[in-house]
């Protein structure tokens, strides 16, 4: 296979639109003569003449527009590689992966990605329903990129795997005796009430 140059194809391409090897160094900050020593080593490379004498000047063989009508493609992926990179610096393009519980799902997860969608349209979210356990374990393994849970059943604050982010809160309703020291406060924290005997309402 031929030795394929990146750098030296991008010349012969400058070299075809700029049309003289002088013109095509000024628009590449090259000499001339290094123009015309990175295109005959193209030519050594690829095993073919590229250019032909004309006069003053040089023009393209058949050989070196065939060469740049492949080439072409290849700049083609390159700059749109180029674009994405630059994108993806940016944060404006990429992949996020997210373990969350089955209720949370319609609750947050749609909702947060329907939200980047309008202002980061080059972000892919891919959505994994796992319940807590699970979602940790492929956090720390690499397989998700967050993970949502109840407050009850995340890792601890201490875990140095792990970043925790409150995302909200639900407000949760105490019932207390009147007479009792705190009924009349507008709002407790479960700090307020830790040393307090509970009984706790069954589920459903």
């Amino acid at each position: 296979m031929a030795d394929w140059d990146i750098r030296k194809l991008q010349i012969l391409r400058t070299l075809r639109e700029r049309g003289t090897v002088t013109a095509t160094a000024e628009a590449l900050h090259m000499t001339p003569s290094a123009v015309s020593q990175q295109l005959t080593n193209l030519s050594r490379q690829l095993g073919v003449e590229l250019l032909q004498a004309h006069g003053r000047r040089v023009r393209l063989t058949d050989a070196a527009r065939l060469v740049l009508r492949h080439a072409e493609a290849v700049f083609e992926q390159l700059e749109r590689a180029d674009a994405e990179l630059a994108a993806h610096i940016r944060g404006e393009a990429g992949e996020v992966r997210v373990g969350a519980f089955s209720t949370a799902v319609p609750a947050l997860v749609v909702p947060a990605v329907t939200a980047l969608r309008a202002t980061r349209p080059g972000i892919a979210v891919r959505v994994r329903e796992a319940e807590a356990q699970e979602a940790y374990e492929l956090l720390a393994a690499g397989e998700v990129d967050l993970a949502l849970s109840l407050a009850a059943q995340a890792p601890s604050a201490v875990d140095p795997r792990f970043t925790r982010v409150p995302l909200l809160a639900d407000p949760l309703d105490v019932a207390l005796p009147g007479d009792h020291p705190l009924a009349r406060a507008e709002r407790l924290r479960l700090a307020d009430l830790a040393a307090e005997p509970w009984i706790f309402g069954g589920s459903g």
